[in-house]
């Protein structure tokens, strides 16, 4: 239906009015007189709706037949992703690595030998098959032992990998990258790599090597001459490449084992149930006979659990029988592969339809790859697979709740960034293999990856990714197949980028990213063709390296615009205003901002732009449904901020990123009054607060949703502090001062800060007491000794004594020590003390303890 109604549309709607009804089925009915006047069109049109009249009647029919009503599911209310996973995934580095006592067996392995035997390259490969924790082990092992060696590296392999791909990553990883590298062959990159090794102590680790061929190529660029300690590790699913791996005498094997009894079992009700203790007892024997059937690999252990976690229609005794008689035979020694993929099945098809197509999807991206979570919700809405029924809620919040539904039901693995959030996902290869299958049955996804180069046998192509191809030759010559004129969404993944046909080939194209693909080295792609794509939605072109934005006026469906990481591009072309339907518009800085930007009334997520332009300002204020906006002020005067505080206060902003270059904002801080769906608000490193915000110090509980807050206000106090304190909802605090005072963290505020920051010119003493910042993970501050030994003086208090072992969530600090004006000695023994008191608190917390020294008496 959608292949006859999208060409019809193409051929009669050139020149559509964006603000017309867009559905599609009322707009082909009002076009269809006209058209009927010719015969031929007449005769095609006619043939097309009797075909799909019966397709209709057909479905219609079943659905009553099999009551589908009352089956399907449908989506539910915004789902958070579950605050337990982050622990669990701890939990399973953990069993895998640590509570096995695995890590230790590694590191042995790595370190063990006479001295002779220490200095030459040694080899250690970790063998086992998917789902083990091959991968998890050996990084927790290299990120132990890093810090050891000058020169290190961590690369994924897979399974379509080439050689030359292995050894640009590793070069890469070890920050020698150059762009002509790219020209070089295999011998030429192992040259520069062994060069670039002579005489260091490395330690690199190839993770999931598949073919001994690859290792004999990648294998000459390490060479046994080097007698400096260096380490390297493998991890592979096939026992003969391990043995490869290590064919030195001085090299090791390590053979992964499933987890054992206990420890699966903790890892199942950890996941369940919160608690390692164990299952309720009527639930004891089923859970012990799913437990046998996951044979002790932590893959399948995660996803059962996740499924009797978060599916309400899994929570008595029998129907946890049923679950077990559905999974099969379970992880048996001669059908692991199978069974992993049978348990993966339960999983998907327990999914709604809807989270089905969406994790499905997820087949368009290459193994290994780090899937944004931004950019793949925007391209479900531009598929439609997001379905919006509460008028309130945008498309963006629902699709967040599918991401955040899959990554509860373990199908994908959240990636989180320095500052906690979940930035991305990727996908475990046992259950990617399990979505490209069903892709390819259902012809949802065609993945051309170097393994099979033609399509011209396949079915009408639906959506295309192309991925690394495997030989030089096929990578600038283009496909041209009449198969693939239906195609919905690409995905051109950087070494494939050749393989693109001209973009005017794609008449009912609704998703292009070309994200990181360098176009301007193929002639054949000319972006101004992008017009003709009538249908497109989603439009990628970050880090393309073009210098000038392409013409899109006439894409009048265009929900998403990424032009980031071009950072040649100094304006957008005017006609860009006429895109009523644009939501998303991401770009690197911009002077030069067309007229009419108020036009752009759908907008939700907008940055970063230069605000220096009173029209750019004003135009903001039409932007209501507005979410998320970086902004630069190159001159912020006040009439500027008059007007962007106006604007901001007809919108729902949730965050906010300000760079004011330098200049006060005490405008914004006195008199704007920010919406309660504030969330974030950053703007710590060029804009300045005279004193705390009124709109903080007003009425904390009004920003009940603010998670994170990075401000630099001039001078803090403890009223200050404790203002801060009252903001319930806050996770992350940078603050930055240009003085401060001896402030005291108590156990009043910060309930749920895991993450502070503090930063100050002048800085004075902290003390943290009893009870402070209960699940604060993450502290960086610094000291002014010469100023907090004056202070402790005054109170008779002792001034090296900062209370940081009060702070019972303790992981890691961060301590600047300004030492102008006090003894070396003092210096020393206030290093001492603070080290004495981490090495004495129970979580062992990593630190750094860096000075400042200006000058130091007596040095």
């Amino acid at each position: 239906m959608e292949d006859v109604v999208d060409k019809f549309l193409v051929r009669v709607d050139d020149s559509s009015d964006p603000a017309a009804n867009s559905n599609k089925i009322k707009r082909l009915t009002k076009k269809m007189a006209g058209l009927f006047t010719k015969g031929k069109t007449h005769h095609e049109i006619a043939n097309a709706i009797k075909d799909i009249n019966k397709q209709v009647q057909e479905v219609a029919s079943r659905r009553v037949r099999y009551n589908v009503d009352n089956i399907v599911t449908m989506p539910a209310g915004m789902t958070p992703i579950d605050p337990r996973l982050r622990a669990l995934y701890t939990e399973v580095t953990e069993l895998v690595g640590i509570a096995g006592k695995r890590d230790q067996e590694l590191m042995k392995l790595l370190s063990e030998g006479d001295d002779e035997s220490k200095k030459k390259l040694k080899i250690v490969s970790v063998v086992g098959f998917g789902g083990l924790g091959k991968t998890t082990l050996v990084k927790t092992v290299y990120d132990k032992i890093k810090g050891e060696f000058g020169c290190r590296a961590f690369v994924s392999v897979g399974r379509n990998a080439s050689a030359k791909k292995i050894l640009m990553d590793i070069l890469l990883a070890l920050d020698m990258y150059e762009s002509h590298f790219a020209i070089l062959g295999e011998t030429q990159l192992i040259d520069k790599l062994r060069e670039r090794l002579e005489n260091k102590r490395y330690l690199i680790v190839i993770d999931d090597i598949w073919d001994e061929k690859l290792w004999t190529i990648i294998n000459w660029a390490f060479s046994k001459s080097n007698n400096f300690g260096s380490r390297l590790m493998t991890t592979t699913r096939i026992f003969s490449v391990s043995k490869l791996c290590c064919s030195s005498t001085n090299d090791s094997v390590y053979q992964m084992e499933p987890l054992s009894d206990d420890d699966s079992k903790r890892l199942f009700c950890k996941r369940i149930f919160s608690q390692e203790s164990g299952c309720p007892r009527e639930l004891e024997e089923v859970s012990t006979r799913i437990l046998k059937k996951c044979g002790g690999v932590p893959l399948a252990i995660i996803t059962i659990a996740s499924l009797l976690a978060n599916d309400q229609h899994l929570k008595r005794e029998d129907e946890w029988h049923v679950l077990l008689e559905s999974i099969g035979r379970g992880l048996a020694e001669d059908h692991v592969v199978e069974e992993m993929r049978r348990i993966l099945s339960f999983s998907y098809y327990d999914l709604p339809s809807h989270l089905r197509t969406c994790l499905l999807y997820l087949s368009m991206f290459p193994e290994d790859h780090e899937i944004m979570k931004d950019q793949l919700i925007w391209m479900w809405i531009a598929e439609s697979f997001v379905q919006c029924e509460k008028l309130k809620t945008s498309l963006f919040e629902i699709g967040e709740t599918y991401f955040n539904e899959l990554v509860n039901r373990s199908l994908i693995q959240p990636v989180y960034n320095f500052r906690g959030f979940v930035y991305a996902c990727r996908v475990h290869d046992s259950v990617l293999d399990l979505i490209c299958s069903l892709s390819s049955e259902d012809n949802f996804v065609t993945i051309l990856n170097g393994t099979d180069e033609s399509i011209s046998s396949r079915r009408n192509v639906r959506r295309l990714s192309l991925q690394n191809t495997i030989k030089e030759e096929h990578r600038t010559m283009p496909l041209i197949s009449g198969s693939i004129l239906q195609v919905r969404s690409i995905a051109t993944f950087k070494s494939a980028i050749g393989l693109l046909p001209p973009l005017s080939s794609f008449a009912v194209l609704c998703v292009l990213d070309l994200t990181g693909c360098n176009v301007g080295d193929h002639n054949h792609l000319n972006l101004q063709e992008l017009g003709t794509l009538f249908h497109l939605r989603y439009l990628g072109l970050a880090d393309i390296e073009i210098s000038e934005a392409p013409e899109v006026g006439k894409l009048q469906f265009l929900q998403v615009l990424d032009l980031s990481g071009n950072y040649d591009i100094k304006e957008l072309p005017s006609s860009v205003t006429k895109l009523r339907r644009l939501m998303c518009l991401l770009t690197e800085p911009l002077w030069n901002l067309p007229d009419g930007l108020g036009k752009l009334a759908s907008m939700e997520v907008l940055g970063e732009i230069c605000g220096d332009s009173l029209c750019t300002v004003k135009a903001l204020g039409n932007m209501k449904t507005l979410r998320k906006l970086q902004i630069k002020f190159n001159d912020l005067s006040m009439e500027l901020e008059e007007a962007f505080m106006e604007s901001l206060g007809v919108s729902n902003i949730q965050s906010l990123e300000i760079d004011a270059s330098g200049a006060s904002m005490d405008l914004l801080g006195e008199r704007w009054v920010p919406p309660s769906s504030l969330r974030e608000f950053i703007a710590d490193r060029h804009g300045i607060f005279s004193t705390l915000p009124a709109w903080i110090r007003r009425n904390p509980s009004h920003l009940s949703q603010l998670y994170e807050l990075h401000i630099w206000v001039k001078e803090v106090g403890q009223e200050d502090l404790e203002f801060l304190g009252r903001l319930s909802a806050l996770h992350r605090l940078t603050l930055r001062t240009t003085r401060q005072r001896k402030l005291f963290f108590s156990a009043d505020g910060f309930r749920c800060l895991t993450t502070i920051v503090l930063v100050c010119r002048s800085p004075g003493q902290i003390v943290f007491l009893p009870g402070a910042l209960p699940k604060a993970e993450t502290v960086k501050f610094e000291i002014g000794l010469r100023v907090a030994k004056e202070e402790a003086a005054g109170n008779g208090g002792d001034w090296f004594d900062l209370g940081m072992g009060h702070l019972m969530s303790l992981q890691k600090v961060h301590v600047r020590f300004y030492t102008s004006g006090v003894m070396v000695g003092e210096v020393k023994q206030a290093r001492a003390a603070l080290e004495n008191t981490l090495h004495a608190h129970p979580n062992r917390p990593v630190f750094g303890v860096f000075f400042i020294p200006n000058i130091v008496h007596g040095t």
